[in-house]
């Protein structure tokens, strides 16, 4: 009996720990304010219900340029903050600058917006041969994103990209730096990602 709740709570964060790293992060970071809320009151209701990771949670805050280390990774036990450059999409906005536009819809080349939540298995694009993590849509505006084609879905992936150095952009997946790869995908599987525009 007492394995299992040591089971239960291993893959689980208390809401009074969120309050405490959400407090932590807000003091020393500089997260937009309101992403960040949103992040973790989304977290709490949905940690458990959609087996979000209990280790990190990730905000890509594209309220700031892209010359900027605009992705966050928030370490949910102990509060520190990884940032790391992520790209936006070409339709979005200009190289090295801000998202000015976001959509969820298929060939719009845009950067998604919402939550999401990172897959586990690392593949391999067909084309470019690119490593990548999957991640699907947790809201009704965005459950198509990361969906196959062949489904109706818009096929967005995290993945490395040279291109991501010098604050270029992709066709709305969330690139970041081939330096970051490995780092990015430790952090990310199961984790709940939110790809904040402003909206």
């Amino acid at each position: 009996m007492s394995f299992f709740f040591t089971e239960v709570y291993a893959k689980t964060v208390s809401n009074w720990r969120l309050n405490y790293i959400y407090k932590k992060v807000a003091k020393k970071s500089n997260i937009n304010k309101k992403a960040l809320k949103k992040a973790f009151t989304y977290y709490k209701k949905n940690q458990k219900r959609k087996k979000l990771s209990s280790k990190y949670l990730a905000i890509a805050d594209y309220t700031k340029s892209a010359k900027h280390k605009r992705l966050y990774i928030i370490n949910l036990q102990k509060g520190y903050v990884h940032r790391y450059k992520v790209a936006h999409g070409k339709r979005s906005g200009k190289v090295g600058g801000k998202v000015r536009r976001s959509s969820n819809k298929r060939r719009s080349k845009m950067t998604p917006y919402g939550f999401f939540k990172v897959g586990t298995k690392v593949g391999r694009t067909k084309k470019k041969h690119y490593r990548y993590l999957s991640v699907q849509g947790l809201q009704w505006s965005n459950k198509k994103v990361g969906y196959p084609t062949r489904r109706g879905g818009r096929d967005v992936i995290i993945h490395p990209a040279k291109y991501v150095n010098g604050g270029g952009r992709s066709h709305g997946c969330f690139a970041v730096r081939p330096q970051d790869q490995w780092k990015v995908f430790a952090k990310l599987k199961k984790a709940l990602f939110y790809s904040y525009t402003g909206r």
